[in-house]
C-alpha cells in the first residue's frame, strides 16, 4: 500500500518521510512528497541529511512519474538538490550504475520541452552532476 504523503512543514517532518519513503523503496510516494515540495526549499529540507540512496530514489522517482507529466518541476528539483548540503560528498560515492540511472533522468529530460529549461541549462546541470 502506498503511503500517504501531506506536505511537510519544516525538515524533521520532511526528514521523517524520506525515510519511510526510502525504507519501503516507495517511488510512487516519493513522487507524490517531491510534486507537493518546492524544489526551492529543498536544500533547507534536507538540511545536512542527503545520502546516496535518498539521491537515488529522490532521482528514480523523478524519472518514473514525475519527468514525463512535468519535465519543468523535475529539472528545478535536480537543480536544487545540487545545491544541498553533502551533494559532492554523495556524488562522489556514487557507483557507475548509480550515474548511469542520474544519466537517464538528464536524457529524458532533453527529450522533453519545457520553458523551465533549455537545453544548455540542463548541459550545464549535467556537469554539475559530474555527467
Amino acid at each position: 500500500e502506498k503511503l500517504r504523503v501531506s506536505k511537510p512543514s519544516n525538515a524533521y517532518d520532511f526528514g521523517q518521510v524520506v525515510n519511510a519513503v526510502n525504507t519501503n523503496k516507495d517511488k510512487a510516494a516519493c513522487a507524490d512528497l517531491l510534486t507537493i515540495t518546492d524544489p526551492k526549499t529543498l536544500p533547507v529540507l534536507l538540511s545536512n541529511k542527503l545520502e546516496g540512496e535518498i539521491l537515488l530514489i529522490f532521482i528514480q522517482s523523478l524519472e518514473r512519474y514525475v519527468a514525463g507529466k512535468d519535465p519543468g518541476l523535475a529539472y528545478q528539483h535536480l537543480f536544487y538538490l545540487s545545491k544541498a548540503e553533502r551533494f559532492k560528498v554523495v556524488l562522489a560515492l556514487l557507483s557507475k550504475n548509480e550515474k548511469e540511472e542520474v544519466q537517464q533522468l538528464f536524457d529524458l529530460l532533453s527529450e522533453s520541452q519545457s520553458d523551465q529549461y533549455s537545453l544548455e541549462d540542463l548541459e550545464s546541470l549535467k556537469k554539475v552532476y559530474e555527467l
